[in-house]
């Protein structure tokens, strides 16, 4: 059973200054609401109890915005950091508190994921992490050319590539804190590289709903636009 999550709140947002300069990165609004609502309404909508938030940069903003989750019907429970930990650091400070198999979730992106589906997807593998993952469409600025004895056989104008990438949900089992170091900088690609090192296997659940990493000024001002597309 997974009923617990973790939201790593606590960057800089640097790539969305001068926003983030006032206002922590999952505090900018879409909609109605800010990033980190909405991905506590959509944990509440998958069962999830209790929420962690990996909070650094600008806690108090985060902690008087969201407050012990009674308003959102959901137990929220914060994890201040002292100096930065990373992606993946943070879960060291709560290796006594999670004993069960949990998410982790980025605070900079919004999804629709069906997180029931990762839950039971997860829980059959026989992995201690699950790498949900995204494939986009990349562009490319230049034409294309193949060629065969220095001529031309073939020109795509502008192609678009298709790539699978790190959507910034997992689900760990508590196996996984043997590979953290305590109260360090530990990224989630360190501790994906380290078990690949050691052969142990990830599993991977490829994500087919809606999903935006909002890292960038022009990638907010995307999901704005979709939000209000909706309206």
């Amino acid at each position: 059973m997974i009923n617990t999550a973790i939201i790593l709140a606590g960057g800089l947002g640097k790539r969305l200054y001068p926003l983030t300069k006032v206002l922590p990165k999952p505090l900018l609004p879409v909609g109605d609401k800010s990033i980190l609502e909405s991905l506590i309404m959509l944990l509440k909508r998958n069962n999830i109890k209790t929420v962690y938030l990996a909070t650094n940069y600008l806690h108090d903003e985060i902690a008087n915005k969201i407050g012990d989750g009674k308003k959102y019907k959901i137990k929220v429970i914060y994890s201040r950091e002292k100096k930065k930990l990373g992606t993946c650091g943070p879960l060291s400070l709560l290796k006594n508190q999670l004993t069960n198999p949990f998410f982790v979730i980025n605070g900079d992106i919004l999804t629709t994921a069906n997180l029931k589906e990762i839950k039971k997807y997860s829980l059959k593998k026989k992995s201690i992490l699950t790498v949900v993952t995204k494939e986009i469409n990349l562009p490319f600025r230049f034409g294309k050319v193949t060629t065969k004895n220095n001529y031309i056989t073939r020109l795509e104008e502008k192609p678009t590539y298709k790539q699978e990438i790190l959507s910034g949900i997992y689900v760990c089992k508590p196996e996984i804190f043997k590979f953290i170091p305590d109260n360090k900088y530990f990224g989630m690609d360190d501790l994906i590289k380290k078990l690949m090192k050691k052969k142990i296997k990830i599993s991977k659940y490829l994500l087919k709903n809606y999903w935006i990493d909002i890292g960038q000024l022009d990638d907010y001002e995307i999901a704005k636009q979709k939000k209000e597309a909706k309206k």
